[in-house]
């Protein structure tokens, strides 16, 4: 088979990290310390998504807005709700920062090989209200590039850090150099998947895998978390090493794919023969039923050459399409719009969703390490910390859990279609069970200290009976010291007192051998022998002994 143009290409790669707390225990706000940078920083809040110079709705972004339902509305566009106030800074669920500087991208896929150079659309950093989680979003394009480049592309690129070296010393399945250029094509940053020694020296020194130059540029000023990090804002990887990605391919005509070319691009795997799988074929069966949504795909009549094939894995979100039909193609009114705009939206969600509740778990992880049962202040940081992570929790799932986010029928079974593959609900309950798990925890805990509080106090009681009522009988003239010297009656008062408050403290002290005895002396079955010796352990040294009831 001929070799398949791809008229119009474009890759969108999200990358999800943790970003570390910056306030403890307060809801968190990033962006306010990437605010602080100023000028320093290359990073500038993005003008409000639909808002143009005339004040109104460009016709896609207003199909953008009213594709989702109006809760989904409010937190992508912080649009007010009855009398709330949403539309204020601090009400707001998403702040979104851009940079210009980087606008091409030259990508030399493996030694020797001529550069490809992509215009860069987008490059966006989206914090999220009280959400330990930021994504990176860049987005490239290049026209009239063959197939099997973009196949090489979708399978090399986005990816944080190298898996391996090849024999050559290169980064395996990464791009030979990735170089991040200014609009006139001087490079700001350039990858540096080959070098070897680094990635292992500072694997070793540090426990984390070091993240690639021309990306550590782009994230800048966060700065990866590690011993001796000092940076303000600071992050963790969350996930795989290989980003999430979105493409789009507006070809001649789709239908000269094969199936093996159209697993290769939804699974994302390195290129290959025409007809050749990339894994066995009793894997992939139900790789249509799994992956593609077939709406617009395998019409008959005047819609063949107009068929368009949207592939949704756990790593890739894949359009592939006709280049003269205006509804993929046209920029404004096609499915090239709604790509860029409401499918990349539903991507952000479910990739979110998903870094969140990862982000909450390692939380509890963390916080179950840091645990030592024998040292107090250790228990109340626990403590803290899971409480903390419950509210956490609570607000993200009134926030931000969203199970619909769309009545249109394609728009909603891609987003069912990403959630199952993402594991989301799964991975929902799992954190929730972490949770509930945690709280009563917590709960068990406070009703044991309560319940020996309640017993030693019951203790107290029980045996300070008796010293109220010998006391009590120095006032019905047991001893009657009314006319004796003021000093006598004073160290009458005082000696009483200080026994009473011995007594005190040595029921208190010893309330939990008091309560064995008090048990056993209620007890029948224990002989007159048996309450004695339990009666004698009161006041024996050392740690109490099991008390036999036999």
């Amino acid at each position: 088979m001929a070799n398949i143009n791809v008229n119009q290409f474009r890759q969108i790669a999200v990358w999800p990290v943790q970003l570390m707390p910056v306030r403890v225990g307060q809801v968190q706000r990033h962006w306010e310390v990437l605010d602080a940078h100023g000028a320093a920083g290359r990073w500038r809040p993005a003008p409000p998504r639909g808002i143009g110079s005339d004040n109104r709705l460009r016709e896609d972004e207003y199909k953008e807005f009213v594709t989702f339902l109006p809760y989904v509305q409010r937190f992508l566009y912080g649009s007010a709700a009855g009398q709330e106030s949403a539309t204020s800074p601090a009400g707001r669920s998403i702040y979104r920062y851009e940079r210009d500087d980087v606008r091409r991208v030259r990508v030399t896929l493996v030694a020797g090989a001529e550069p490809i150079e992509l215009e860069v659309a987008r490059v966006e950093l989206l914090f999220f209200l009280d959400a330990d989680i930021a994504l990176l979003v860049f987005e490239m394009h290049a026209g009239g590039l063959p197939l099997e480049t973009v196949q090489d592309l979708l399978f090399r690129f986005a990816r944080a850090y190298p898996g391996f070296w090849e024999e050559d010393g290169a980064g395996g399945n990464c791009p030979h150099r990735v170089e991040l250029c200014d609009a006139q094509g001087a490079v700001l940053a350039a990858s540096d998947y080959a070098d070897r020694d680094h990635y292992l020296g500072f694997s070793a020194r540090h426990g984390i895998a070091p993240i690639a130059s021309h990306w550590e540029f782009l994230l800048q000023p966060l700065a990866l978390e590690r011993a001796g990090a000092s940076g303000a804002l600071r992050y963790r990887q969350l996930e795989y090493y290989r980003m999430p990605l979105m493409a789009y391919l507006a070809c001649d005509d789709p239908h000269r794919l094969t199936r093996a070319q159209f697993v290769r691009l939804g699974l994302v795997t390195s290129p290959g023969g025409t007809d050749e799988l990339p894994y066995s074929a009793s894997t992939l069966l139900d790789f249509e039923r799994e992956y593609c949504n077939d709406t617009f795909w395998g019409r008959g009549g005047s819609h063949a050459r107009a068929d368009t094939r949207m592939i949704v894995t756990d790593v890739a979100m894949i359009f592939v399409g006709n280049h003269a039909d205006r509804f993929f193609s046209h920029p404004e009114r096609g499915l090239l719009s709604q790509f860029r705009r409401q499918y990349l939206w539903l991507f952000l969600i479910a990739h979110f969703h998903k870094a969140a509740l990862l982000s909450m778990s390692d939380e509890l992880a963390v916080a179950m390490d840091r645990l030592a049962v024998g040292e107090p202040e250790s228990v109340r940081a626990f403590k803290r910390t899971i409480r903390q992570v419950m509210e956490v929790f609570l607000r993200f799932t009134h926030r931000y859990w969203f199970h619909e986010v769309s009545n249109q029928g394609v728009v909603a079974e891609v987003f069912d279609r990403l959630r199952r593959q993402l594991g989301a609900a799964e991975l929902y309950d799992e954190v929730r069970a972490e949770v509930i798990d945690m709280n009563n925890y917590l709960d068990s805990d406070s009703f044991r200290r309560q319940a020996n509080t309640v017993l030693r106090l019951t203790v107290v009681t029980i045996f300070g009976l008796v010293a109220t009522i010998a006391t009590g009988a120095l006032g019905m003239n047991l001893l009657d010291e009314t006319h004796t010297a003021f000093a006598r009656r004073l160290s009458i008062f005082s000696g009483t007192v200080i026994v009473a408050l011995a007594l005190t403290v040595f029921t208190i002290v010893r309330s939990k051998r008091l309560a064995d005895f008090l048990d056993v002396l209620s007890d029948e079955r224990v002989g007159w022998g048996g309450k004695w010796r339990s009666f004698t352990q009161v006041f024996a040294p050392g740690r109490r002994r099991p008390l036999s009831r036999g």
